[in-house]
């Protein structure tokens, strides 16, 4: 490999990796926002709109059928006063309903925060734009789960 064709290489891959996400609508007047919580990943679009929310291509009632994870969802619109202003499409896969409805609340602040700078202030109040990071804790060798043990026997 030639020194003009590394310096090529280079100059190809940094100014892509210098850009910046892009905050403004896409095509489709929509704003993204992605959600992670546990084992789960939510990406959210959010358009303004009558104030329907889509989870995989149905209803949030019908999705989450219990009523926490539902209000767990749309509590990011409730801290900006925006509950009936967005439509908003949720696709998440992976993990359980408790991670499903906090990685779609966190997407769902992502995009709001994408949409308007001046949200930034209610969700990080309400500690909507921060993940939470905490895990299922790996199983260990020798063990029969993460902490528990198998049984000792002295004698």
């Amino acid at each position: 490999m030639t020194k003009s064709t590394k310096e090529t290489k280079a100059e190809a891959i940094t100014p892509a990796a210098a850009t910046p996400g892009k905050k403004g609508p896409d095509k489709g007047g929509y704003f993204w926002g992605v959600g992670r919580r546990k084992s789960s990943v939510a990406r959210v679009r959010l358009k303004p709109g009558e104030g329907k929310v889509v989870v995989n291509k149905k209803n949030l009632a019908d999705y989450f059928k219990l009523d926490t994870y539902r209000k767990a969802v749309v509590l990011p619109l409730q801290a900006v006063g925006a509950e009936k202003k967005f439509d908003i499409f949720v696709n998440v896969r992976g993990g359980g309903t408790t991670g499903q409805s906090g990685a779609a609340m966190l997407g769902i602040a992502r995009a709001l925060r994408n949409y308007d700078e001046t949200f930034v202030q209610a969700l990080r109040e309400g500690g909507f734009l921060t993940r939470d990071q905490r895990m299922v804790e790996r199983k260990k060798p020798g063990q029969s789960g993460a902490r528990k043990r198998y049984q000792f026997s002295k004698r």
